[in-house]
């Protein structure tokens, strides 16, 4: 291993961009240590050394993608939410709205003009998430049962809300920047190693806070039998995430002048699970919007009541069977829209590829569609039971939203792991036809 990463560094190309984007994740880190102006940072401390397991409740979420920078009320307290929220809204929208739908089928010239309007509505969602985090440091939401969480903003002028709210929406589209100049001069998606630096943050303070939980020895039993849980869950996801049904493909020669073309055999990688995290996160992302409209309002009415009994309580039956099920949803959803049969059956046609046994064009759309299907149907399942298991099995830990181990931050840890990995295996490959890992 450590001599992969040095062959790795000696790439002058490769080590300049890896050392770009440690740069970049050094500037995030320290952008999520820096708090808001008219905060009060020792109220502040003195409720995250206060806070019980759980009391981050509904803002759990939140929390963990942007490192702990929420409940520190940061800068980059929104991390890349906003983002992820816009991006979701936006490519709900391309299948509705023609427009759009035109747009992404335009090339890269229109899937950069969808790109800008994701990035103008999440500075707009930002706006509106920066006012409801303000409103709710100030009511004393933010920290509940802390006896200084209504003191947390102690100016209530507009001039300091406004303050606050466009510091955070600043911070926002900062981390958006830095995100799309990871993806350009670095290494990896920008955004996908920025969530996973934020995911990753969090382990070692939950992994002692579980620790702490028991006594000296039970305290330990519990530690190692966490990170002997989590490690096997990680080997799992790696398992399913490499697995992937393979479709062989044949191209008949052709003679074009004096040369011979095509007769080559190939094959189409259609993965397990070929949506890989992103369900997860739409289905985790819905289920925050109602809690946190009730938690707002400050409605006292049954259904806010109802709703927070169900949505607030990862245990609860109901929440557990509809983030299931919307999972399985988002998983149908999202490879639908990314993989088009029609699409690589056309192409496979134009250039005198078939798959053997099955007749080129429409056939071959309907026998890709076919397989799609079936194992798309293992994957959602998949992805739901990681989802849910370890928050289920080991809420006895006192475990809340942000374990470290759930299933949400092992499939975002492994699977951006994985792709980064990859991206700068295949780089060395080109240079030295060596591998990272070998």
């Amino acid at each position: 291993m450590l001599s992969a990463f040095t062959r790795a560094f000696k790439t002058p190309d490769l080590r300049k961009k890896l050392l770009f984007t440690l740069g970049i994740v050094v500037l995030y880190r320290l952008g999520a240590q820096i708090p808001v102006p008219g905060i009060s940072y020792q109220n502040v401390q003195f409720c995250l050394d206060n806070q019980q397991s759980g009391d981050a409740g509904l803002l759990g979420l939140v929390n963990m993608f942007s490192g702990g920078a929420l409940l520190q009320v940061t800068i980059f307290a929104l991390g890349i939410m906003p983002y992820i929220t816009a991006s979701i809204i936006l490519q709900l929208l391309v299948v509705v709205i023609p427009r759009l739908e035109a747009l992404k089928k335009e090339g890269q010239s229109g899937q950069a003009k969808i790109t800008q309007y994701t990035r103008y509505l999440t500075v707009a969602l930002a706006v509106l998430q920066a006012t409801g985090l303000v409103a709710t440091a100030r009511s004393g939401s933010l920290f509940q049962g802390c006896p200084v969480g209504d003191e947390i903003v102690p100016d209530d002028s507009v001039y300091t809300t406004i303050t606050m709210v466009v510091t955070m929406t600043a911070g926002t589209a900062l981390i958006m920047w830095l995100g799309e100049l990871v993806t350009d001069r670095g290494i990896g998606n920008g955004m996908s190693i920025l969530m996973f630096i934020s995911i990753a943050a969090g382990f070692p303070g939950a992994l002692w806070a579980i620790k702490q939980q028991g006594d000296l020895a039970d305290g330990w039993i519990e530690f190692g039998t966490v990170v002997v849980v989590g490690l096997a869950m990680v080997g799992l996801v790696v398992f399913v995430e490499q697995a992937q049904r393979r479709i062989p493909v044949q191209y008949a020669k052709r003679m074009i002048g004096r040369r011979s073309y095509g007769g080559t055999s190939t094959y189409i990688p259609l993965k397990v699970n070929q949506a890989g995290v992103i369900p997860v996160i739409f289905a985790s992302s819905l289920l925050y919007i109602p809690a946190l409209i009730v938690q707002f309002s400050g409605s006292t009415a049954g259904w806010a009541d109802w709703v927070r009994d169900n949505f607030t309580d990862q245990g609860a039956p109901i929440y557990v069977a509809v983030y299931f099920l919307l999972i399985v949803f988002f998983a149908f959803f999202y490879v639908a829209i990314s993989f088009n049969p029609e699409e690589v059956a056309d192409n496979m046609k134009k250039y005198g590829g078939f798959i053997p046994g099955i007749r080129a064009g429409r056939p071959t759309a309907e026998y890709l569609s076919y397989v799609l299907n079936r194992i798309t149907w293992p994957g959602s399942i998949y992805l739901g039971l990681i989802a849910l298991v370890p928050t289920v099995a080991l809420a006895g830990f006192g475990a809340n939203e942000n374990f470290p181990f759930g299933g949400t931050s092992i499939l975002i840890i492994v699977g951006v792991g994985l792709e980064t990995v990859k991206q700068i295996e295949s780089q060395l490959q080109q240079r030295n036809y060596e591998g990272f890992l070998r």
